[in-house]
């Protein structure tokens, strides 16, 4: 029996807790802009899921896809003097999964630590891809916060 996809992990997590989702399968997207109108949903819902190495180690930071990194609140953040996102490569390896189709969740889903920015807490719903371009969820802030259980400071700009 083949290993569960990331997004039947998703809804398995969000199905065994009882938590209301929506999926919306559409064509590619391949950027932030893209995504928002094909979920049909205003750009600053969606979550926007960044893997970064600070200094050593690497995290997954998720931020509003209307906003953009703030790379000296992450170094100040984790005590890092350097950051840097990870390559293609690094991305696979530590995902299974290519760039802009990576959910903004930690374990179980992903084996990276989960951090999100303070300013997308705000928004009553999230969207975002779900392990693929083609597929994303949209849910309630409140149980993607109760789920995902996130370090949660801000690191986000104006884009």
């Amino acid at each position: 029996m083949p290993e569960p996809t990331v997004l039947e992990r998703i809804r398995e997590l969000l199905d065994s807790r009882g938590i209301a989702y929506r999926v919306v399968e559409h064509g590619p997207t391949r950027t932030s802009e893209e995504s928002a109108r094909a979920r049909g949903e205003p750009l600053r819902v969606g979550g926007k899921a960044l893997v970064l190495r600070a200094d050593g180690e690497f995290h997954l930071l998720v931020l509003s896809a209307a906003a953009k990194l703030d790379s000296r609140a992450v170094k100040r953040h984790f005590g890092a003097k350097k950051t840097r996102f990870a390559t293609r490569d690094e991305l696979l390896e530590l995902t299974g999964l290519e760039p802009g189709a990576v959910p903004p969740f930690g374990a179980p889903i992903l084996t990276l630590p989960l951090h999100v920015d303070e300013t997308l807490c705000a928004n009553d719903r999230i969207a975002f891809n779900a392990g693929s371009l083609t597929t994303s969820i949209v849910m309630a802030m409140p149980d993607y916060l109760a789920i995902a259980t996130p370090d949660v400071f801000r690191f986000a700009a104006e884009a």
